[in-house]
C-alpha cells in the first residue's frame, strides 16, 4: 500500500533532520493521508479513496466529488479514481 493520494498524487518526500550542531540525517516527510468515503452525486453512492487533507478541501471548494474529478488529469489520479471518473462521465453522458 504505497503513501499516495489517489486524488493529486502527492507522495513522502525526503530531507534532513538538522540538529542543533548542525548534524545532518535523512528522514521521510509524510503526506497527511486520510481514508475517506466521498459521495458521489452523478452515482448516487459513497466511493472510499486514500487522499490527503489538501486534496479533501481542495474538492469541498470546487463543489464536491463529480466537480473535481472532471476537472482532475488523469495522470495526477489513481487507477481506482480513474475508473470512477470514467463511471461518472459515463453516467452524465447518459442524462445528458
Amino acid at each position: 500500500m504505497s503513501r499516495r493520494c489517489e486524488l493529486t498524487g502527492k507522495g513522502p518526500m525526503t530531507g534532513n533532520n538538522v540538529s542543533h550542531a548542525k548534524n545532518r540525517t535523512r528522514r521521510r516527510f509524510l503526506p497527511n493521508l486520510n481514508d475517506v468515503t466521498l459521495q458521489s452525486e452523478t452515482l448516487g453512492r459513497g466511493i472510499k479513496l486514500k487522499i490527503s487533507a489538501a486534496a479533501l478541501r481542495t474538492v469541498d471548494h470546487r463543489g464536491g466529488l463529480d466537480a473535481f474529478l472532471a476537472k482532475a488529469k488523469d495522470e495526477e489520479l489513481s487507477n481506482s479514481a480513474l475508473k470512477v471518473k470514467k463511471e461518472i462521465a459515463k453516467a452524465q453522458s447518459v442524462e445528458a
